[in-house]
């Protein structure tokens, strides 16, 4: 069996478990997610805010998955992700909570019948698209639209999976398939589709 073949036959095999066992969502309270996650406009509230060290854009949320925002918060507060103010604002935070902050950070989530621009990379094709569609948005709740995302956060998460400073044995099992070309031609690919995810302005929280 072809190498593509196998990794889509792997994938497929892993969606279809995850979505058999995945509980069902409970629907965040925006209002509520506003008044108590003003925090963390001091970092997403700003366009092309950088993390200090190492240097990377901050991401983009609006238009996110809040399942998935749910589903970060969580491996930041139980530290399968390293990153030692994420851990903080995580560990504040019940899970209501995190449902709550998700809702309004959200937003509106992007469409799913987003036409794809561009040819994809062929290990988008073999490896990401599976999960994360060829026009980057996520084909489960849990999973991350990527679309317009910054590119350099992009690249930076990937090499954390492959480090293990990102613990997922989804991604841990093909990120170690890609070279850092890769790494970029996928990350300048969804960084690239529209309509893109947006920064949470300050002025809208107010």
């Amino acid at each position: 069996m072809p190498s593509t073949l196998r990794s889509w036959v792997r994938v497929a095999g892993v969606v279809l478990a995850l979505a058999l066992a995945a509980p069902g969502h409970a629907a965040g309270d925006a209002q509520r997610g506003k008044q108590i996650g003003y925090t963390c406009l001091g970092c997403h509230g700003i366009e092309n805010y950088k993390n200090v060290y190492p240097t990377y854009s901050v991401p983009k949320l609006v238009g996110q998955n809040p399942a998935y925002l749910v589903a970060a918060l969580k491996s930041y507060r139980g530290k399968q992700r390293s990153h030692g103010t994420m851990y903080a604002q995580a560990s504040s935070l019940s899970d209501q909570d995190m449902e709550d902050v998700a809702a309004y950070l959200s937003l509106q989530p992007l469409p799913k019948t987003a036409a794809a621009v561009g040819t994809a990379p062929t290990k988008v094709t073999a490896l990401c698209s599976a999960c994360h569609g060829t026009n980057g948005v996520g084909i489960m709740a849990e999973y991350p639209t990527l679309a317009g995302q910054h590119t350099d956060y992009l690249m930076r998460a990937l090499v954390e999976y492959q480090k293990g400073d990102r613990k997922n044995l989804i991604m841990q099992s093909f990120v170690t398939q890609l070279s850092a070309a890769d790494i970029k031609s996928i990350a300048d690919y969804y960084g690239a589709q529209r309509p893109e995810l947006q920064t949470v302005l300050r002025r809208n929280w107010l």
